[in-house]
């Protein structure tokens, strides 16, 4: 990771579980991390919590994915203060229960501006920037699901992370057709306890509860080790992706 000190990443759903932990996880090894989220005021929280300290330091930037103005404005603010960008991690997501024969229409189109196009365009603008700048060795992250990899009872949530998984791999393709040396990878967890079950079943958090106490879950720190693996490989690997799960999860 060595190499990383003193670079640029991005970070969306920087504010809580996998997005907070991979911004502390690249903060720790150096990095200048951008941490967008819309929640400002936690963001700032953990920015106190984190500056300071060593090397690296974390710059909070509100920004809702779901407006591409608001990316536009981020990708800006990243370009003028430090004039190029190394490593995407594209982590913000989120479900809603709407299945496909009975889902409200605004849930399904909030799932996918969210893991789908917000996911796209962060990628599409932090391309742009490397070809500009030079940078021939960045790294793109996208954090998707194993429910990208099996359908289980949430249709329209899994559906989005199917094309998480189709996205990294032709951008991948993409990248190698452009002759670059720029990685693409997803990491696809299982069950993590963090509050995702608790907003995908808000208002319920016995739910929630439920679903994280039947087994050891994965922590968010263990999405942020995944991360840091991928990027910690020789110049000549790239690891394409990362599925993850409990030990005791079986689906």
């Amino acid at each position: 990771m060595d190499r990383w000190i003193g670079k640029v990443a991005v970070v969306t759903g920087a504010s809580v579980g996998i997005g907070e932990a991979i911004v502390k996880k690249l903060v720790s090894h150096g990095m200048k991390v951008v941490g967008c989220a819309r929640n400002e005021k936690k963001l700032k929280q953990i920015a106190s919590e984190i500056n300071g300290k060593g090397q690296g330091e974390m710059f909070p930037f509100k920004c809702d994915v779901t407006d591409e103005s608001n990316i536009l404005e981020m990708f800006k603010f990243v370009e003028e203060k430090f004039g190029k960008i190394h490593v995407l991690v594209n982590n913000a997501g989120l479900a809603h229960e709407a299945p496909v024969t009975s889902g409200k229409t605004e849930e399904w189109k909030r799932m996918l501006d969210v893991n789908v196009l917000g996911l796209s365009i962060c990628v599409r603008e932090t391309v742009q920037i490397m070809k500009s700048t030079g940078v021939d060795d960045g790294h793109i992250i996208n954090i998707s699901s194993v429910a990208g990899h099996k359908v289980g009872d949430k249709t329209m949530y899994a559906g989005t992370k199917f094309a998480v998984r189709a996205l990294t791999e032709g951008l991948r393709k993409e990248l190698r057709e452009a002759k670059t040396h720029i990685k693409s990878t997803s990491v696809s967890p299982g069950f993590v306890a963090t509050e995702f079950a608790y907003r995908l079943y808000e208002g319920e958090p016995e739910r929630a509860q439920k679903l994280y106490s039947k087994i050891v879950c994965l922590k968010a720190e263990d999405v942020a080790e995944a991360v840091a693996f991928a990027l910690s490989t020789p110049a000549h690997v790239d690891i394409n992706e990362i599925t993850m799960r409990p030990v005791e999860q079986t689906n």
